[in-house]
């Protein structure tokens, strides 16, 4: 077990928690006192809540849209995306002149979100849309010239790519050789010049002034479609006075962005905000379906989006047909949605087999190569590509560093890559930058992920590459990696339903504005049960008794879970409230984030 080690005498560690369990260094967030009596008196907030918002760096301009993130006041101009006018133009083109068109997709829940709001959009205004999702194992990641010769084969003139595209050079050029039209919706990192196509919209281009590179490809849809609709109107194409309503397309910009992990700050906030409440109306019957079948009917909160309906939705693309998301998103046929959801529950149960046999033997060679770099890079040719990106987060959380997972069909073909990245270290940029440097067939990426194909011979000359590319990110933000931020310290009887409510003024939470964390200084656990066989079910007590039970996910084989299940010694416990509703009654529960011993 790792030491824990408490220093009551140093007060840059917050409750003097300079190493816990998992080695992290506790610390807190300070706020100004007077910008939170304003936030209480303007807003009549809780104090907490008005706590909270300080300490994240809430100003008193941004606070109304913060609490009320509307789609009026947050809503982009369509036209200050580069390219946005003529992909609205072409877009609607092909609508009015009945051209045969196709949505390629990514095979994750962005792509599957995003290609979901095309085909409802396309078929709202009486057309419908080609599919096409490559399998991520025989065709990899993005178009490709096989893709675009099938498509080109069944006849489809023009092909609109979703979270995908924006570095596909060479299929890009291709397909304008077969007379093909493309329009790029994407929002992926770029170096360079857009590749050749009808028109490239992304954020992240170069030239693009649109101050919106935090948008995930969901959101750059959404804002397409909105422009396509505009393009409607201006020209009065026949429907124009009905044209689909993109509120009911929130939901869906709202998986996408949650599950891309993208900032809950500025137009995303709305997104998410407004998606929620179009979730909990049961429109989109596929969602509904996929709920149920999770066994979480009714469920309507990031939490569901992020770890219930997001993972399952990944699941097609994971382990079996990419396109499955894409069509259970856009159903509009009850019975199909529920034979698509026990698909993807049946294929959740498969690739959670598969990654947790895949951990054991990755977590071994990924301590290992901890000792020995500053980005840990771990691979095999028998490990599935489609659980690698999982396996990354798990291993980048525990090692707290940067962290790529390889994986392939076998021994002779490729390897495909997924990285995930620790704070303040550009891991996309960087895995872009050995391509650049010819050490990878592909890659790229955002900031906190990255996706790349290699050669498994090339791989130890990459190891090296990304080590030295990014020491020094690593090493200046090694203390942010490491750090712990605690909200606020308070006593177990203070975490009640009533608190919860306040929290509930100043979210949704995610990415950018994580939820609260809270300290229980010198607690003891009472109880503790182990469930499914790595998570901990326990009951934390204090000295006055009071008590609060929770759960610590995945924790059995952690610092953590071996703690609990010890039941002995005194804590301190870093947790975050959760509402827990059960046959038609609510309690607050807790999730640990970490513990320490005390004293």
């Amino acid at each position: 077990m790792a030491q824990a080690v408490v220093k009551q005498n140093l007060p840059s560690a917050f409750m003097g928690v300079e190493r816990s369990l998992t080695e992290r260094r506790w610390r807190t967030r300070e706020a100004d006192l007077g910008l939170v009596e304003s936030f209480r008196r303007r807003f009549q907030l809780p104090e907490i809540a008005a706590r909270l918002m300080a300490a994240r760096g809430i100003t008193l301009e941004q606070a109304p849209s913060f609490l009320e993130p509307t789609l009026k006041s947050l809503f982009p101009d369509p036209s200050s995306f580069a390219d946005m006018d003529e992909a609205a133009r072409v877009i609607e083109d092909a609508i009015v002149g009945g051209r045969s068109c196709a949505v390629l997709a990514d095979y994750d829940v962005d792509g599957g979100s995003s290609a979901a709001q095309l085909v409802r959009y396309f078929r709202a205004r009486g057309r419908e849309l080609k599919i096409y999702v490559p399998d991520r194992i025989k065709e990899g990641y993005g178009p490709s010239i096989l893709a675009f010769e099938r498509l080109k084969a069944e006849g489809v003139e023009l092909v609109i790519t979703v979270d995908c595209g924006a570095a596909a050079e060479g299929p890009l050029n291709a397909a304008a050789d077969f007379g093909m039209d493309v329009i790029v919706l994407d929002h992926h990192l770029m170096g360079g010049p857009p590749p050749k196509a009808r028109a490239v919209v992304n954020p992240n281009r170069l030239d693009c002034r649109s101050g919106q590179g935090h948008l995930t490809a969901a959101g750059v849809v959404l804002v397409a479609l909105a422009a396509v609709n505009r393009e409607a109107r201006r020209r009065g194409s026949i429907g124009s006075n009905n044209l689909p309503d993109l509120i009911h397309m929130l939901d869906l910009a709202a998986i996408g962005t949650v599950c891309d992990v993208a900032p809950l700050t500025g137009f995303n906030r709305a997104i998410v905000a407004q998606g929620l409440k179009i979730l909990r109306n049961g429109k989109n019957i596929g969602l509904v379906a996929l709920a149920e079948s999770a066994g979480r009917p009714g469920g309507a909160s990031v939490y569901d989006f992020g770890f219930i309906l997001g993972p399952r939705i990944n699941a097609g693309g994971r382990v079996g047909d990419a396109s499955l998301a894409t069509k259970l998103l856009s159903t509009t046929d009850p019975e199909e949605a529920r034979e698509l959801a026990a698909t993807l529950e049946a294929l959740n149960a498969e690739r959670r087999q598969r990654e947790a046999e895949m951990l054991v033997e990755a977590e071994t060679a990924a301590l290992e190569e901890a000792e020995k770099r500053a980005v840990v890079i771990v691979g095999s040719h028998r490990w599935h590509p489609g659980v690698i990106g999982i396996a990354a987060g798990r291993l980048k959380d525990r090692l707290m560093k940067p962290t790529i997972v390889l994986g392939g069909v076998n021994e002779h073909e490729p390897a495909k890559g997924s990285g995930r990245s620790t704070p303040g270290v550009n891991l996309g940029g960087a895995v872009a930058a050995a391509k650049s440097a010819g050490l990878l067939i592909n890659g790229g990426g955002h900031a906190a992920a990255a996706g790349l194909t290699v050669e498994w011979d090339r791989v130890a000359a990459l190891k090296d590459f990304l080590s030295d590319a990014l020491a020094g990110e690593i090493a200046a933000a090694a203390g942010e990696a490491r750090a712990l931020s605690i909200d606020a310290a308070g006593s177990v009887g203070a975490l009640d339903l009533k608190l919860l409510e306040a929290l509930d003024r100043i979210g949704p939470y995610g990415q950018g504005h994580p939820e609260p964390v809270f300290a229980l200084p010198e607690v003891r656990v009472s109880f503790a049960k182990l469930v499914k066989e790595e998570h901990v079910r326990f009951t934390l007590e204090d000295a006055r008794g009071a008590r609060i039970s929770g759960i610590a996910f995945r924790a059995m084989k952690s610092p953590i879970g071996e703690a609990l299940m010890k039941k002995d010694g005194l804590y301190h416990a870093a947790v975050r409230l959760k509402r827990n509703d059960w046959n038609g009654n609510s309690r607050a529960e807790v999730e640990i984030v970490d513990l320490a011993l005390a004293g």
